[in-house]
């Protein structure tokens, strides 16, 4: 376990914090910024669509024309190739607008899912421990999805609708004001109530997304300690926790859907309500002969292509209201902090080969403002190169001092040197192009053996990997492979023991070259010849590197030329392991039971 583990926000702790839905016009910027430097596309489409909405409000006119006609006994030859040519031009139309919005919609998402990506894979190491990943995950794959149909369609369809409708009923204004005024008068008497659930379905989708995040969450707790899990007959409760999140997923889901069936319905009841609203004045008007049976047959066919425009402003507030759930989402992950990283200098990427110096003046740690200090004014000097061994009890603070030189977290008070310089004046690549880290639980990452050694040295030859693996006793487990470096090791490298994903870690991070070599319990699942060969290894290069090592073992305490002891986040002293012996009773304790009882 690391130091902080007690540190990590209850799911209620997260909840209580999750922030408020982001204003209107907040949203609306957000949108427009996935918007803009698609727009050109967006515009051919969206006048595409209204060459479509033009050729199909040509074709009433052209029904009424047809109309005046058969009563007249004229041939109406014409007009048929007319509609039929209007036909087949609108449907042709519409088609290539439509490709031309998917399109563009699909490089949204891309650009969308590209942008996250980047600003997640370099969060700080503090906001990745307030947040579970999955849902951060969620963020990436079915939150910017819900972007494809917004910043498009929604766009264009709000756009075209909107003045599609506006051509509609400035047609039925010339045709005939009063069955304009019963028209308008059920739409927006109907209208006006489907607005008020427009904002349920922004609630229940957002609700929806978030429990989408809680299944990835599950799922990649499950996957991480698989065998744990199987271990401790775990896999029915697992089970049922994941299957707890996909039906709250869909139970907000079909709330969301619920809402948006009301949407849809009451419009279209609307516009049938009109129909037979505009019937039955219609029919009235024809018997006084104040309108035509063509103007009527007309104003009908406007009536009933009036239906398409009017779902498309429906489906625009609706997918906007799915997205604006998406973009608040979104947004929370872009306003979570990151570093700035650039490409490490040549100097500080290994081409200067002297150890790096190590001091701590003063300093004060806490991981967040609420939870009581972890580091009490600590202050200590490494000597380059040697090595330096931190002991102590569980929670003393040992694996924060790696952190802070890291600088995964940032010192409350005090300062972390680094040759003589604050860390925080440090160019970030700089500083940790010059560290080696060997985290405490050994990490492999998914991939081949190759993958993962190079993983902090892409750059390294072939005489390295070989000179490494030697070095670590890797060499030996490389030709029992099926497929040597390039042999696939499983997810979190779960086709190796504990002790060759150890020997992994340590051997990428010597791979690095690095000038300051930071080993947390580097050896704890190595057996004793391969603990005691890479004792060797690294007390040789402690000879060139500075090396800090959190050690539970005494032969790795004995073999360090300094020792810092440390106890409830304050050092409690320093010397060799005889000195300690006998001037500090807490050393010696520790050297008489925990590190002998390692040791055996």
């Amino acid at each position: 376990m690391t130091e902080h583990s007690g540190k990590e926000p209850t799911k209620a702790e997260s909840e209580a914090g999750r922030p408020e839905r982001l204003p209107a016009k907040e949203t609306w910027s957000v949108l427009y910024r996935h918007f803009r430097p698609h727009r050109g596309a967006v515009a051919l489409g969206a006048l595409f669509t209204l060459i479509g909405a033009a050729t199909g409000l040509a074709q009433p006119v052209a029904i009424e024309e047809l109309v005046n006609r058969l009563s007249d006994d004229e041939s109406i030859s014409s007009i048929l190739i007319l509609l039929t040519g209007l036909l087949v031009i609108g449907t042709a139309v519409e088609s290539i607008g439509s490709y031309v919005l998917e399109r563009t919609a699909q490089s949204v998402v891309l650009d969308s899912r590209r942008s996250l990506i980047r600003r997640l894979l370099r969060l700080k190491v503090s906001e990745i421990e307030r947040v579970q990943p999955g849902d951060l995950m969620s963020r990436v794959t079915s939150d910017t999805t819900l972007l494809q149909a917004v910043t498009t369609q929604s766009v264009v369809s709000a756009f075209s609708g909107a003045l599609t409708v506006i051509a509609t009923i400035v047609m039925m204004a010339f045709m005939d004001a009063v069955l304009l005024g019963v028209t308008l008068g059920v739409i927006v008497l109907i209208g006006g109530a489907t607005a008020l659930v427009m904002p349920q379905i922004s609630k229940a989708t957002e609700r929806s997304q978030e429990a989408v995040g809680m299944i990835s969450t599950a799922l990649e707790r499950a996957f991480g300690a698989f065998r744990t899990m199987k271990a401790s007959g775990a896999e029915r409760r697992e089970t049922a926790a994941v299957e707890e999140a996909a039906h709250e997923a869909w139970r907000y889901g079909v709330k969301s859907a619920k809402w948006q069936a009301v949407a849809w319905s009451s419009m279209g009841f609307a516009i049938q309500v009109s129909f037979l609203a505009v019937l039955g004045v219609g029919g009235a008007r024809v018997a006084n002969e104040s309108i035509s049976v063509a103007t009527l047959v007309a104003f009908l066919m406007l009536l009933f292509y009036l239906i398409d425009p009017v779902s498309r402003l429906v489906d625009a507030v609706t997918q906007y209201q799915v997205g604006s759930a998406a973009v608040a989402r979104i947004v929370r992950a872009e306003r979570m902090e990151t570093e700035e990283l650039d490409e490490p200098s040549p100097r500080a990427a290994g081409a200067e080969n002297t150890p790096a110096s190590v001091a701590f003046d003063d300093v004060t740690f806490r991981y967040q403002d609420e939870l009581p200090l972890v580091h009490h004014g600590v202050s200590f000097t490494v000597p380059s190169p040697g090595m330096t061994a931190f002991v102590g009890p569980s929670g003393a603070g040992k694996t924060t001092v790696f952190g802070l030189v890291e600088r995964f977290y940032e010192a409350t008070g005090g300062r972390v040197l680094v040759d003589g310089k604050d860390v925080r004046d440090w160019p970030l690549a700089d500083l940790r192009a010059t560290i080696g880290y060997v985290e405490q639980d050994a990490p492999v990452l998914a991939g081949t053996l190759r993958e993962n050694l190079v993983f902090a040295a892409p750059d390294a030859t072939e005489a390295d990997l070989h000179d490494v693996l030697v070095r670590s006793r890797l060499d030996a487990l490389v030709e029992r492979l099926p497929d040597g470096l390039d042999t696939v090791v499983g997810h979190r490298g779960s086709k190796l023991s504990g002790g060759e994903r150890q020997r992994v870690a340590i051997a990428r991070a010597l791979l690095r070259k690095p000038r300051l070599l930071l080993l947390d319990e580097a050896t704890s699942q190595l057996d004793a010849v391969n603990e005691l060969a890479l004792r060797d290894v690294v007390a040789d290069v402690s000879r060139e590197v500075t090396v800090l090592v959190v050690a539970h073992r005494l032969s790795t305490v004995t073999l360090a030329d300094q020792i810092v002891v440390m106890d409830a986040g304050r050092v409690r002293a320093t010397g060799t392991h005889d000195e300690l012996v006998a001037e500090d009773p807490l050393y010696g304790e520790l050297a008489a039971t925990q590190f002998l009882a390692t040791a055996s």
